[in-house]
């Protein structure tokens, strides 16, 4: 009786360890992982607030203000119009700094491709 309880306990012991090795394994992937999205997020934090500062150079605060009211409804098309703006001016393509009506223009040649929904009341 006293070896079948021991050998139990033996069993117990060594399913215990396996779980605890488990266990362990799996919180230092899961620290892993959240280390490397912050990594990622701060990097995306970077290229931000770089394009914000070229921003300040290239676009009037006019045309700055236009472009952060737009990125509440699309900041998607913000990101990329940002960065548009960013290699043209980079590349010397532009006329620095882009006002409020040629910031306009260039949103709306962006816009042409898209349908417009409109609504008619009858």
């Amino acid at each position: 009786m006293a070896t079948m309880t021991s050998k139990s306990d033996d069993e117990l012991a060594t399913i215990r360890s396996q779980r605890m090795a488990e266990i362990q394994t799996q919180l230092e992937k899961q620290a892993a992982a959240q280390a490397e999205a912050e990594i990622e997020e701060e990097a995306k934090q970077a290229a931000i607030a770089e394009l914000d500062k070229s921003m300040k150079i290239v676009l009037t605060p006019d045309a700055r203000s236009r472009l952060s009211r737009l990125n509440l409804v699309n900041p998607d098309l913000t990101t990329s119009v940002k960065t548009h703006l960013a290699k043209l001016a980079q590349t010397n393509q532009i006329a620095i700094p882009v006002n409020d009506a040629q910031l306009k223009n260039i949103l709306s040649g962006l816009s042409k491709g898209k349908r417009e929904t409109t609504i008619r009341r009858i």
